[in-house]
């Protein structure tokens, strides 16, 4: 690549002869010759032969740079780090930068706009852009650069010299002699592949050059600038632009905003995609936005519409390939079959048959073609863009369906990396499950299996989709299960709970379905689809009793009870959660009686059997103890310190939640820290400790923000009015009061909303608002109580209406 051809021969001032050998001296008639700011002297005569070879056209140093174009947008960052390298004040001698970054990403337009600006600022008195070809079939060899340029610095063709090294000292004494009048030039070498290409053209001292490649370029001395698509309103504001160019009153990217951010994204915000799009759409003015996303949305022909006729963005990425070796080609291919947004180390060994030690120079070689990225903060990770790994699929489809041998052979790689995702996850998994069970050598223990699955969550739903009805499917549904439950991601933990359950019934697998629409209702109830949940269990404890598993009757017959407490079916959850507790003291479970146990306490204490809910709390405390259960504990600890609480114990309540809290914080779960603090903080405001309780209550609402629960935050909101109504900051509680009851009403859940509403109206009567705003907040309670079906509770509040009580 962008090596001499020996045997080609290219013209030149029409004349014919060899060419030296790089680096032997020839000489030229300079007797008489006159070499403007010239330091080069020479006399007498020599002969000079010239072997003639087949370059690409020599190219011409432009001195004028070319103007931008009207919808350049989105780099004013880069243009100010760029410059702040080249400022005369900076003090960095000779100034020397590389503007990297994959095709398409405007490189070349950003080094105009660089060059715009330090014109403008007085720091150079010329640019000279030479265009080196580096990605052309032939690049343009060094010696030719320079002739270009000594020609644009005033040198005239006769007197260049013809090798490489005198071509190179000529030039730096061109340059050096405008270095000594004050004059500073700024060289922008376009498209270079190699450092060969560059490094004759950098000068001794004063001057600056800036390049730009595909690639990193070692030992030029330069500072990295790696350029980056472009941010996603960048991308937008760039499709408007173009837009409004080709016709000012273009009113598609306002008329239809959320297709143009998605046509920005489907464009990989790369400004050639966008280009691409915005002129493919200009040359179809009654086109929607959303018709060309529809158009493009398809990865199968996504590439295929980024082509205007006269740019091809698969044509651009296509002749990347041309410059790997077999091997970088091959691996970039294989990637193709990766479904996740990115890759480690690991994984990309499982997939190509290598150990990691053999492919992670592969890996950086592609880095270095700006084919792939590896990750600054993780080492061991590599992604592509989305418009390179659209490309790399292609890619791989070719290669497979063009002969029987490469398709077996990608077909193999595919199947180690399914399986080193399913022996990883499933290995992770035996450290998410109760003590007591075996857990895997793969992973030192708990905190690293969850790490792992934290950087492998995407690649696992991305494998789990595409392997969809199969047991790849059915076994990360269950693997993946207990990790998405406890990182909160209740919408994926529904999407492959479904997968699971459905890859069941496609293969016939009798003995998992029960399990399957036992997770499912789960996720589901996790999501508050607490109708569908219910069926799901019920369902699942059928299949269950249909096959004689005591155990799975035993866990539907739990999860079945918790469902329909939310539904409040009290009286039924609670004989759920007993016939539960029964089936699991058969087969002598203890960490299941645990959990029976728990949850029926819950129960016990909706039914107002106090007494009774910490007895069943305290048992299944002592249970979790003996199990070893620190999580159980702690849920058991919080759950004991509501049953005192409602004893009107609340000195040892307050205990039983700071163990709870403390026990939780050893865990390392945050939305249960949450709820502790939150539980503590009704236990403070009932000692009459309304700052403690309105710091607790503070914590969790913070805490709550941080996982995401939004209905949990409005639980939290209203507990800390009920605070600041204690410390007679009313303004405050009467804000905490607005955000409780707007949060819980767009939750939908009618029981707390009536509660929050009650709370509401307390407040307004203790602060001293118009009586009609108290009626209208306890109207208010009424309606949502009744809305929930509590027809007592609604009869409270509506009472209230009239006669409300005593303000304090």
């Amino acid at each position: 690549m962008g090596a001499r051809n020996n045997s080609g021969k290219r013209k030149s001032n029409g004349k014919k002869g060899k060419r030296p050998e790089r680096g032997q001296r020839t000489g030229s008639s300079f007797a008489g010759a006159s070499f403007e700011r010239s330091q080069v002297l020479g006399s007498g005569t020599q002969t000079t032969k010239i072997n003639l070879q087949a370059y690409a056209a020599v190219p011409t140093a432009l001195n004028a740079l070319p103007g931008l174009p009207q919808e350049f947008t989105g780099r004013e960052d880069e243009i100010a780090k760029i410059l702040s390298l080249l400022d005369p004040g900076s003090g960095a001698g000779t100034a020397v930068g590389s503007i990297a970054g994959l095709p398409g990403v405007g490189k070349t337009t950003l080094a105009h706009a660089v060059g715009h600006s330090a014109l403008d600022r007085g720091w150079f008195t010329r640019v000279q852009v030479v265009n080196l070809r580096g990605y052309d079939p032939t690049p343009v060899p060094p010696e030719d650069t320079l002739e270009a340029l000594l020609r644009a610095l005033g040198v005239a063709a006769e007197h260049i010299p013809p090798t490489l090294d005198e071509r190179a000292g000529l030039y730096r004494s061109q340059l050096e002699a405008l270095a000594e009048e004050k004059q500073r030039v700024l060289i922008l070498a376009d498209n270079a592949s190699t450092s060969d290409q560059v490094r004759p053209l950098l000068p001794a001292r004063h001057h600056a050059v800036l390049v730009t490649s595909r690639h990193t370029l070692p030992g030029l001395g330069a500072r990295l600038f790696n350029l980056h698509p472009l941010q996603p309103d960048a991308a937008v504001d760039l499709l408007r632009q173009r837009l409004e160019v080709a016709d000012p009153d273009d009113r598609r990217v306002k008329d239809e905003p959320a297709a143009a951010e998605e046509l920005a994204a489907l464009c990989g915000y790369l400004p050639l995609a966008l280009q691409i799009a915005a002129a493919l759409l200009a040359d179809d003015p009654d086109q929607p936005l959303s018709e060309r996303v529809r158009m493009l949305t398809d990865a199968g022909t996504r590439l295929g519409g980024l082509d205007d006729g006269e740019r091809n963005l698969r044509a651009v990425f296509d002749e990347c390939l041309t410059r790997l070796s077999h091997q970088e080609a091959d691996l970039y291919r294989l990637l193709g079959l990766h479904p996740g947004p990115d890759i480690s180390t690991s994984a990309a060994a499982a997939l190509t048959g290598q150990p990691p030690d053999k492919i992670t120079p592969l890996l950086r070689q592609l880095v270095r073609a700006r084919l792939l990225a590896q990750n600054s903060q993780a080492r061991d990770r590599w992604s592509m863009h989305d418009l390179l790994r659209v490309h790399a699929q292609e890619q791989a489809r070719i290669t497979m369906d063009r002969d029987r041998i490469p398709r077996r052979r990608y077909e193999q790689a595919r199947t180690r990396l399914t399986d080193h995702y399913v022996r990883h996850a499933e290995a992770a998994d035996t450290h998410l499950q109760p003590p007591g069970k075996a857990v895997s050598t793969l992973f030192a223990g708990r905190e690293q299996a969850l790490a792992w699955f934290d950087a492998e969550r995407e690649n696992l739903l991305a494998t789990t989709q595409t392997h969809a009805r199969t047991e790849t499917a059915l076994d990360l549904g269950f693997a993946l299960g207990p990790y998405l439950k406890w990182r909160r991601r209740h919408q994926d933990l529904v999407t492959v709970r479904a997968q699971a359950l459905e890859a069941c019934q496609a293969l016939g697998n009798a003995a998992n379905l029960a399990g399957a629409w036992n997770n499912l209702g789960t996720a589901l109830g996790a999501l508050n689809r607490h109708a569908e949940a219910h069926d799901a269990h019920q369902t699942a404890l059928d299949l269950y009793q249909q096959t004689g598993d005591t155990h799975g009757q035993a866990s539907a017959w739990n999860n079945l009870g918790t469902e329909l407490g939310v539904l409040k079916r009290h009286a039924e959850a609670h004989d759920a959660h007993q016939t539960a507790l029964d089936l699991f003291q058969q087969i002598g479970d203890i960490h299941g009686q645990a959990v029976a146990w728990n949850n029926l306490g819950t129960e016990l204490g909706v039914l107002k059997r106090h007494a009774e809910a910490h007895d069943a709390h305290q048992t299944a405390l002592d249970l979790y103890q003996q199990t070893g259960d620190t999580h159980g504990q702690a849920g058991a600890w919080n759950n004991l310190g509501t049953a005192l609480g409602a004893l009107n114990r609340h000195a040892e309540a307050h205990d039983a939640h700071q163990t709870a809290l403390d026990l939780f914080q050893q865990t390392g779960d945050t939305h249960s820290q949450a709820g502790a603090w939150n539980d503590l903080g009704t236990a403070l405001g009932a000692l009459n400790r309304h700052a403690e309780a309105h710091d607790a209550h503070q914590t969790a609402l913070d805490l709550f923000q941080q996982t995401g629960d939004t209905h949990s935050q409005a639980v939290a909101w209203n507990n800390l009015g009920t605070a600041c109504r204690g410390l007679e900051r009313y303004t405050e509680a009467i804000a905490a009061g607005e955000n409780a009851v707007a949060m819980l009403t767009q939750e939908e859940d009618w029981a707390r909303t009536g509660e929050a509403w009650a709370e509401f109206a307390t407040t307004l009567n203790a602060s001293g608002a118009a009586p009609s705003r108290v009626r209208e907040a306890w109207e208010q309670s009424a309606t949502a109580y009744t809305r929930a079906g509590d027809d007592e509770a609604a009869a409270t509040s509506r009472g209230n209406v009239e006669s409300p009580p005593p303000g304090t």
